[in-house]
């Protein structure tokens, strides 16, 4: 089926619109539900520690084809497999962003700190990647999935993500369709990334060392930030996790002779950074600071320095020029899996490659989405505002600091978009699209890989008409996939 503008529809897992008064009933029971299993965040317009707000989500799991569920689920061992040896290139990494840190301070600032850790030593060789991978079902394609991006930082959203899948299983349920639950696949992304955290815990091997939580300043999100600590402690009643900013780090943390990392009176196992990728979360030298001390640590990070680096979107454009992937996966089957779900990823270097990405983006802004090496939303240009942005560095070294990427089509569905304080205006189902992202666990160091596995799922879904999806930024809405 299409839609208006062309674009390819799904059907939705039941028969819409359901009775008004049947809504009305079910939404209220959603939300409190919602609210009473984690599903909830701090209101951002009006913070109030002692107040909490359902997350926003979609009242229907939204539909996905199952053979490209299944299908990113068995390639997130070999993307963890890649980014950890891409991580571990110093040649590539150097090859890849050398233009970008030449415009972009934040990302050189990242690049110069893990140099000083290549030049002065680190007192932990093994990396603890919690990756997440995410993709958009391509509808010119057949829905093929096309990766959007990776992230190798503060993937954040799998307790959330886990309750709601659960959260669409009672709405079902309550709508008297039993039969469509054995669509809604079982999700245990929590336990998974928190298992990853305790693995790192008992490799370090010191019972009284606590895991440390890196966290903002203020923390809207916070209902996924605490379900990972009460998770940790619930599998592993012996562990302790301590939260801390990189302000109080810088205060707090001192190393030892033996560089182990101490926090007041705690020695730290493993570090688990919720911040730390945009450059709001450095407002001075003083985090720099501490975000070094950490990586000349015996901690295990999550991540090191060069795990965040081969996060970037530069690293991700380069990983798709020919033959880049065969450096890394030598298994010419890996590399094909994975190429497959590559979109088309452009170069805006100062060169002839350059040059032709920002012809076609100036003549067809439409077609791209053009991106920063900036993390948490909100920072990709789409559409004519490519024409204002590009247009104005066209001719500077500062194009550098963007990739274009083409931009990818998902199919339409219809549901019914949840948020709170607005009302009846989400008794109307609305045209959205949704995103998937797969959860990684993966420990290892340059030479051996000692844990590489898949955990979970998270699926973000967004009005059709909106550029960006992320819900801890306000833009998306928390889903489940219905798999058909």
């Amino acid at each position: 089926m299409l839609s208006k503008m062309g674009t390819p529809r799904l059907d939705t897992c039941i028969p819409l619109p359901i009775e008004q008064e049947e809504l009305e009933t079910l939404v209220s029971k959603a939300k409190d539900w919602a609210l009473m299993h984690g599903a909830g965040m701090r209101p951002m317009d009006a913070y109030d520690p002692d107040g909490m707000r359902f997350a926003p989500f979609v009242l229907l799991p939204s539909t996905f084809p199952k053979s490209e569920f299944d299908r990113a689920v068995q390639l997130q061992i070999v993307i963890n497999e890649l980014f950890h040896k891409v991580a571990h290139n110093h040649e590539f990494l150097v090859e890849s962003l050398k233009s970008t840190l030449e415009v972009d301070p934040f990302t050189a600032k990242l690049f110069s700190l893990y140099e000083t850790i290549r030049r002065e030593g680190t007192a932990q060789a093994l990396s603890l990647g919690l990756f997440r991978s995410d993709y958009f079902p391509h509808s010119s394609e057949s829905n093929i999935l096309k990766q959007v991006e990776m992230n190798t930082i503060a993937s954040s959203l799998a307790q959330i993500a886990t309750s709601t899948s659960l959260l669409h299983r009672y709405v079902l349920s309550e709508l008297g369709y039993q039969d469509k639950l054995k669509h809604l696949p079982e999700n245990n992304a929590l336990q998974g990334l928190c298992n990853g955290m305790l693995q790192a815990w008992e490799i370090y091997g010191q019972p009284k060392a606590v895991i440390l939580f890196v966290v903002e300043p203020v923390t809207y999100n916070i209902c996924d930030q605490r379900f990972h600590e009460f998770e940790v402690r619930r599998l592993n009643p012996l562990v302790t996790v301590i939260r801390r900013t990189l302000t109080q780090l810088a205060e707090q943390a001192k190393l030892e002779r033996d560089k182990r990392l101490i926090v007041e009176n705690y020695e730290v196992a493993v570090v688990y950074y919720r911040s730390g990728y945009t450059p709001d979360d450095y407002p001075s030298e003083i985090e720099w600071d501490a975000r070094l001390l950490i990586e000349k640590s015996l901690a295990i990070k999550c991540p090191t320095i060069q795990y965040h680096l081969a996060g970037t979107k530069k690293v991700q454009q380069a990983l798709a020029l020919p033959g880049a992937l065969e450096k890394f996966l030598p298994d010419a089957r890996k590399a094909g899996h994975v190429q497959k779900i590559f979109t088309g990823l452009y170069s805006l270097d100062m060169d002839e490659f350059g040059d032709k990405a920002v012809k076609m983006a100036l003549s067809e802004p439409d077609r791209f989405v053009l991106k920063p090496q900036r993390e948490g939303g909100g920072n990709n240009v789409y559409g004519k505002d490519i024409i204002d942005v590009l247009g104005k560095i066209q001719n500077s070294k500062e194009r550098s600091a963007y990739i274009l990427m083409d931009r990818i089509v998902p199919p339409l569905q219809l549901n019914y978009m949840l948020r709170p304080g607005r009302g009846k205006a989400m008794y109307e189902p609305v045209d959205v699209v949704s995103e998937l992202g797969i959860y990684g666990v993966v420990i290892g160091d340059e030479k051996t890989i000692i844990e590489n596995k898949q955990v979970g799922h998270m699926l973000r879904t967004k009005l059709a008409s909106a550029n960006e999806g992320g819900v801890a930024a306000g833009w998306g809405a928390l889903d489940s996939p219905y798999l058909f």
